[in-house]
């Protein structure tokens, strides 16, 4: 079933969303956490995105992902996989307002580096983030009830904007030891 691709004006409540979020996955999964990172669009503040709380949590290891998704299924959750098998299970939570959608992540992992490695660089370059902004609202219209296309769309300016903001890591660092 299509689903509205909705892009909302930037809400600030999402931070404080995201922290309930993180204080109730804490409290479900205890410590098999080493940490909770708010990623996706509603963590930039001032970028329109979907109503959606994205929120990666990343446990000890890739074993601890089977009992950690059950109690997110037993606490309501719906499984929704590991989409690109890249090792991070899926769980929405449609009910909440917003939505929530919770990826449990190996250590390690590519997927979830990625994400922190765009987020940072939003954060930093808010020039960037417009750009951004500007790029879902034309893909929202474009593919208004086609969420795979919608997110396929915006995956070369995230891979553009992961490459500059390692390549300026590196160049960063580069410089650092020179000196």
């Amino acid at each position: 079933m299509a689903t509205f691709v909705e892009i909302v004006p930037y809400d600030e409540a999402w931070p404080n969303c995201f922290l309930e979020v993180a204080e109730t996955i804490r409290r479900l999964l205890g410590a098999g956490i080493v940490a909770v990172d708010h990623v996706g669009s509603t963590a930039i503040p001032g970028l329109s995105a979907k109503p959606v709380i994205d929120v990666d949590v990343t446990l000890r290891s890739l074993s601890n992902i089977p009992s950690a998704g059950a109690v997110l299924v037993a606490a309501g959750y719906e499984p929704r996989g590991n989409r690109y098998d890249d090792d991070v299970w899926a769980f929405t939570n449609r009910r909440s307002v917003p939505k929530q959608r919770v990826y449990l992540c190996p250590p390690a992992n590519e997927t979830h580096e990625r994400r922190l490695v765009f987020r940072d660089y939003l954060l930093a370059h808010k020039e960037m983030a417009a750009a951004y902004g500007l790029l879902k609202q034309d893909l929202a219209e474009k593919f208004a009830y086609d969420g795979d296309s919608y997110t396929a769309a915006k995956s070369r300016f995230i891979d553009d904007v992961i490459e500059l903001a390692r390549k300026e890591l590196r160049d960063r660092t580069r410089d650092e030891h020179a000196n």
